[in-house]
């Protein structure tokens, strides 16, 4: 289950937006137990060709012009399946995990995101499908997830936020329209059975 992994540096991720003016980080991370997975897409507008600086400018939105002090998501993938590291989570453990191995919290899903990995599509993908190669990046990654912290990925959970008390059946692997009233991630979410049957033949082969 390997997929291609661009870490921050990797990206140019400029680590200094993170930060406030005397030094302090603007969103130091916090973990919690992995418990559900989500998809979406990043409906970003941009027509940049090259897509790690479309990462980095989905990364200066988040951190600056939102103010979430990094970015929301944990992992995005580009339309040739490439992975990139998305919120820093510091330097003891894998990406988006802390040495425990439980998962840094990200920004893309309001109430929902303790516990609850963001995965972004790149593009605008309400009409358009997702690449060949998008798609199985996402498999990929899915079921590299699923399979380290033991989520059935043909099963509904019951998604309780420890933070702030807020609960949701999903399917273990969802999109951002369960969650929310949006139409994120775009035409995927209607590939989400057929993905999940994928990644638990995956898993289990």
């Amino acid at each position: 289950m390997a997929y291609p992994l661009l870490t921050r540096a990797d990206w140019g991720a400029d680590e200094s937006l993170r930060f406030a003016t005397d030094g302090a980080e603007l969103w130091p991370p916090e973990y919690s137990s992995l418990q559900t997975l989500t998809v979406h897409h990043t409906a970003d507008g941009s027509s940049d060709p090259d897509p790690a600086a479309r990462v980095r400018s989905i990364y200066r939105n988040d951190t600056v012009a939102k103010g979430y002090g990094d970015i929301g998501y944990q992992y995005l993938i580009d339309e040739n399946g490439q992975v990139y590291e998305g919120r820093w989570s510091g330097t003891d453990g894998t990406v988006a995990h802390d040495g425990a191995g439980r998962l840094v919290t990200g920004a893309h899903i309001a109430g929902y995101n303790t516990g609850n990995v963001g995965i972004a599509l790149l593009g605008t993908l309400t009409a358009t499908p997702a690449s060949a190669a998008a798609r199985a990046g996402l498999v990929q990654l899915l079921a590299e997830l699923a399979a380290r912290h033991s989520i059935d990925p043909l099963a509904d959970v019951v998604y309780r936020n420890p933070i702030n008390g807020l609960s949701r059946t999903v399917p273990a692997i969802s999109g951002h329209r369960d969650w929310a009233a949006t139409l994120c991630p775009g035409t995927p979410h209607a590939e989400l059975p057929g993905l999940r049957r994928e990644i638990d033949r995956l898993i289990n082969s």
